[in-house]
This record gives structure tokens, C-alpha cells and sequence, in this order.
């Protein structure tokens, strides 16, 4: 009995510590907003918006973009799109009888990943800075403003923002996104931040290099690998946008497995970095190592232990182990665990984060993503 519970308390700290390290130097810093020297700044800006068969949706994204406060004479759209339905063509529409701001529209004669797309968009980007934004998005009217503000600072060379507003009201994904928050800030005060988000990033155009053509962390990639070249990449709060997501445990799984493996996929490809680039290499990427890689395994393998010492040693009764664990993922699924709602949702990315890692093992790994027509619909 206790060998079993000195096991388990050490698989509980194992798992526990870095957070606290991490939680405890957040509270020492307290760090807040960019760190970059932000300074008013107006340079011209090439905004690329990757598409495929979004004929419900792409109009009211175009809006999206049209609203933002900035001067559209300053502003071109980069289209790249490998649709087989209208959306092309309703793009070409909408900028019929506008002047501003100018539309470049990349037709793809096949869909061969979005990794892909994003070099040939990336690489027909003629402003400053560009800015890489999702269809099924919608950004705060002075998202471009305030993140274009952060490039007057010379060692910042890509900006991304947080997700203010969870469409679809799912506060699993906006339990997440506060404590990812949270984090990035922390990181962003120590050197750089380690994910950027495919709703709103931002980077400087001679800054920009090609990303791997089977990637499927694209935004995250081309931060990680503009901080190898000298690069600061920074998240700032200021910058909002709104996404939609899902709450139930199953639905969430394709959105976040994705997301997922990208990560762990872009990690090891560049684990070189580790121990290097200042903080970025000694604190920032360890950690992310930790999260991703090492944490999911470890909070599976506690689960599975507790639940099977909890058998061995109570018979039947050591049910209660695994229909608790099963309890909290119904109530946590369903936005039901009131304040312990954050800790669901960090359990639920592990529990991507180590699916992703299994699936990465048997070889998966798709360049090309599915569109999820249920979240589609909030946005029509």
C-alpha cells in the first residue's frame, strides 16, 4: 500500500511540477500586455486568407476584413484558394465595384495542403508586413492596428493574438484559451512565445521563409523558425479575434488532434533549438516540450495506475477511480464543473496531445484539413 502511494504521489509531482514553476513565475513577474515598444505605425499590409469550398461563409469573412481599422488604400488581400465549389467566384464578385483594397486571387488547380498554399501566398505578399487569417474567423476592428503597432519595435518580427470571444459558446475551448494566455504572455516577457494562431498571425514580410510542404502547425512553424533566424515572436492580448469550437468531448477531437500532432510534429523537427536562442531555447521550448510530449503520457499513465491500484487493492470499489475520471469528463464535456471548468480543459489537450502522439507513431498525419460544416454554420 504504500509503495503504491509513494508511486503514485511521485507520478503526480512528476506531472505537476513545471506548471507550478510556470504558475509561480507568472505570479512573481505578473507580466501583462506586449512587450514589444509599441509605437502607432501605418505600413502597407498584405492579408492572406487560404480558402477551400467556404462559398457559406467567404462574403462575411471579406466583410470582416473591409471593417478592420486601418487604411484599405495601405491593405492587399491575398486569396489562395483550391475550391471546387463558388467561392472564387464570389470573391471576384464582391471586389467588382471596389478600388480598395487590392485583391490578388491565387486559383489552385488542385488541393495539395495548405502548407502549399501559404508559400505561394506568402511568396506573392507584396506589403511590409502580412498578415495570415482564417475564413471561419472573425477579428476585433482594431486587431491589424494593434498588432501592426508591435512591428515598430526592430527586434519583433511576428505578432499573433489571443481568442477573446469563443463562438459557439464552448467554454472548454475558452477555459483553454485563458490559461494559454496566460502562458503565452508569460513567455512572450521572456523572450518569445512558442504557438501562433492560425485565426490572426502576423509577420514581417522579409522575415517570412517557406514552411515544410507537409506541415500542419503552419503558423507556429514559420514563428519557430523566425526566431532561429534572430527574430522576436511576441503575443499580444490587444490583438482579438473570435473562433468557433466545440464543447463535447468527441466533436472536439478531430479539431484538436490536428492541431495536436502539428505541434509535436514541428517540435521534434526542430529540437535542435533546445538549450539554445536565449530564454526561448532554455525555458520556452523545454516547457512546450513538457506540455506536449512528456505531460499527456504521464497523466495517462497516472490515470491507468490510480485506476489499477485502486482495483488491486479495494476490489469493486476501486470503481470509483475510473467513474470519477469518467464523471469529470461528461460534466467538463457538457460545461458543467463550474470553476474546476480550466482544469478540464487542460485535460482535454492532453488528452489530444497524447492521442496526436500515437497517431504521429503509426505514421499519420494529413497535410490537408477537413472543413467541420456543423462549426461552419455559426458563422451564417
Amino acid at each position: 500500500m504504500k509503495r503504491f502511494v509513494r508511486l503514485l504521489v511521485g507520478l503526480v509531482s512528476l506531472t505537476g511540477l513545471p506548471y507550478l514553476v510556470y504558475a509561480a513565475s507568472y505570479s512573481l513577474l505578473r507580466p501583462s500586455g506586449s512587450p514589444a515598444d509599441k509605437t502607432p505605425w501605418f505600413p502597407t499590409v498584405s492579408v492572406v486568407l487560404p480558402t477551400y469550398n467556404e462559398e457559406a461563409i467567404v462574403e462575411q469573412k471579406l466583410e470582416d476584413v473591409l471593417a478592420l481599422d486601418y487604411p484599405m488604400e495601405k491593405v492587399e488581400l491575398v486569396v489562395v484558394d483550391a475550391s471546387d465549389d463558388r467561392t472564387p467566384d464570389l470573391v471576384e464578385d464582391f471586389f467588382a465595384d471596389r478600388d480598395e483594397p487590392d485583391l490578388r486571387l491565387l486559383r489552385q488547380r488542385e488541393r495539395r495542403g495548405l502548407a502549399i498554399a501559404l508559400n505561394r501566398a506568402y511568396d506573392a505578399a507584396t506589403g511590409e508586413i502580412v498578415v495570415k487569417t482564417d475564413c471561419d474567423s472573425r477579428l476585433a476592428s482594431d486587431a491589424l492596428r494593434e498588432a501592426v503597432a508591435n512591428f515598430a519595435d526592430p527586434d519583433v518580427a511576428a505578432v499573433t493574438g489571443r481568442n477573446a470571444e469563443v463562438l459557439n459558446d464552448s467554454s472548454v475551448e475558452r477555459g483553454y484559451r485563458d490559461v494559454q494566455a496566460a502562458v503565452q504572455t508569460l513567455e512572450s516577457h521572456l523572450d518569445s512565445t512558442f504557438i501562433f494562431h492560425g485565426p490572426f498571425s502576423a509577420f514581417e514580410n522579409d522575415a517570412i521563409v517557406p514552411i515544410d510542404e507537409d506541415s500542419i502547425a503552419d503558423d507556429t512553424e514559420l514563428a519557430v523558425k523566425i526566431r532561429r533566424n534572430g527574430g522576436r515572436v511576441v503575443f499580444d492580448p490587444a490583438v482579438r479575434y473570435r473562433e468557433a469550437s466545440h464543447s463535447a468531448f468527441g466533436k472536439r477531437r478531430t479539431q484538436k488532434d490536428r492541431r495536436a500532432m502539428g505541434l509535436l510534429r514541428l517540435l521534434w523537427r526542430q529540437r535542435d533549438m533546445l538549450g539554445g536562442y536565449g530564454r526561448y531555447g532554455r525555458v520556452v521550448l523545454p516547457f512546450n516540450w513538457w506540455f506536449t510530449i512528456a505531460s499527456p503520457w504521464l497523466v495517462v499513465a497516472t490515470l491507468a495506475f490510480a485506476s489499477l491500484g485502486a482495483l488491486v487493492l479495494a476490489g469493486p470499489f476501486g470503481l470509483a477511480v475510473p467513474a470519477a475520471v469518467a464523471t469529470f469528463t461528461m460534466l467538463g464535456s457538457r460545461d458543467a464543473l463550474g470553476p474546476l471548468q480550466p482544469l478540464y480543459s487542460l485535460f482535454d489537450t492532453q488528452i489530444s496531445l497524447f492521442r496526436a502522439s500515437v497517431a504521429l507513431l503509426r505514421g499519420d498525419g494529413e497535410e490537408t484539413w477537413t472543413v467541420d460544416r456543423e462549426l461552419r454554420e455559426v458563422y451564417q
